[in-house]
């Protein structure tokens, strides 16, 4: 059994903001040579996701509009974690988005089903985050 590590880094330039960063681990898949397995991407910060869905701007705007309602950014004060923080609603949207997601490898590739993309889905942007790539098999 083979084992492969990366971090991938992240700034946005937005509070929230969604990346589709199958590229990237597709890149770290062929990086680690392993052609049977899981890999494993998770959001190493609390408030980021990774998830996995369609990659289509309508869709992106939905999640959004969904998100905002759910937990709005505005106003601040209505979270109790808003001491020195203004970050509150992020830290729901990222509950609610999920922390990692597991894909199968077979054949050296990503098995996906159709129209399948892993995304990095900011909450809290500005700042520099990362995502775990782990990835293990044969």
């Amino acid at each position: 059994m083979k084992s492969y590590r990366k971090e991938l880094w992240f700034e946005t330039h937005q509070r929230r903001q969604l990346i589709n960063i199958t590229p990237e681990v597709e890149l770290c898949l062929s990086e680690s040579g392993i052609q049977e397995g899981m890999v494993l991407v998770n959001a190493m910060h609390i408030t980021a996701s990774v998830f996995i869905n369609d990659d289509e701007s309508g869709l992106h705007q939905d999640y959004e509009n969904w998100l905002e309602k759910l937990a709005p950014e505005k106003p601040h004060s209505q979270y109790n974690h808003n001491t020195y923080e203004d970050n509150g609603d992020a830290h729901l949207k990222r509950t609610i988005m999920g922390r990692e997601v597991v894909v199968a490898i077979t054949k050296g590739r990503l098995d996906f089903g159709p129209w399948e993309q892993i995304f990095y889905g900011e909450f809290d942007g500005k700042r520099r985050k990362r995502v775990l790539v782990k990835i293990i098999g044969e």
